[in-house]
């Protein structure tokens, strides 16, 4: 691998620890001639074993120097970017199948991140993804409980999700302040037809005073709707689970197409 230092602004934590990328690599399960396409490669902790597995890669890299260096490896396709402006779908379509898409995500992007490969999940096949334990928390988490929210629902009505399990610390150089976690997602095959944009609107009007029942919220939003649609605005925003919430957007888009 390629050492060269951390930048601060890209939020930099290079995976070290052999044992965790064996276990990361063998989640993926990559075979030969699948399409990966991995963020934020870094020194290679992660390309490498991916690499040698004969899938077909490329790698998405923002630091110049080190995509300097994937420049030159033989095999792999370097896309020199941000991420956030990266086409996903456009990759896929140009290599003609569905990607697998592997990364380290930058603990400062990770939630842009997320919602910037949603509109590409059709053309994904699945999603190993390392974030802040925090962030998987809240990606997981059921209805009722406080880790609930925008990210839950914008996420399970699209992906079923799996915690695969916990990295330490001490498993990057340097070792960030936080636990991080390795997420797997896999984009429904049949997921309820709704207006991914005005799904995301009703969230984040009902989450954006979570601790208020959402009459305060929702039930105004509904109302400059001119909405007549049945739906028990006395909980908070928590308490609504993701079906509910997308029959909801379902139902105001008929509405408007009304």
């Amino acid at each position: 691998m390629i050492t060269p230092p951390p930048r601060k602004r890209f939020g930099q934590h290079f995976l070290v620890d052999s044992g965790v990328i064996d276990a990361i690599v063998r989640a993926v399960n990559p075979q030969r001639d699948d399409m990966v396409v991995e963020i934020g490669p870094g020194r290679g902790a992660l390309t490498e074993p991916l690499h040698a597995s004969g899938a077909r890669l490329t790698v998405i890299e923002i630091d110049r120097d080190l995509a300097a260096h994937w420049r030159t490896v033989a095999g792999i396709e370097l896309v020199q970017a941000d991420v956030l402006r990266v086409d996903f779908t456009q990759i896929a379509s140009q290599a003609g199948r569905s990607l697998r898409v592997v990364g380290n995500l930058p603990y400062n992007i990770s939630t842009p991140v997320l919602f910037h490969l949603l509109p590409a999940a059709t053309q994904v096949v699945d999603q190993h993804l390392m974030l802040q334990k925090e962030v998987v928390e809240r990606i997981v988490a059921a209805p009722g409980g406080r880790d609930f929210g925008r990210l839950s629902v914008m996420l399970q009505w699209r992906y079923e999700t799996e915690w695969l399990f916990d990295v330490p610390a001490a498993a990057f150089d340097p070792p960030p302040r936080v636990t991080s976690a390795v997420l797997r997602m896999v984009p429904k095959a049949a997921p309820p037809p709704v207006d991914s944009a005005l799904l995301s609107e009703i969230v984040m009007v009902a989450f954006s005073q979570r601790r208020k029942l959402l009459r305060h919220t929702l039930g105004r939003w509904l109302e400059r709707e001119h909405a007549p649609i049945a739906f028990d605005v006395q909980r908070r925003a928590e308490e609504v689970g993701v079906e509910e919430y997308v029959t909801l957007a379902q139902r105001v888009g008929q509405h408007r197409a009304a």
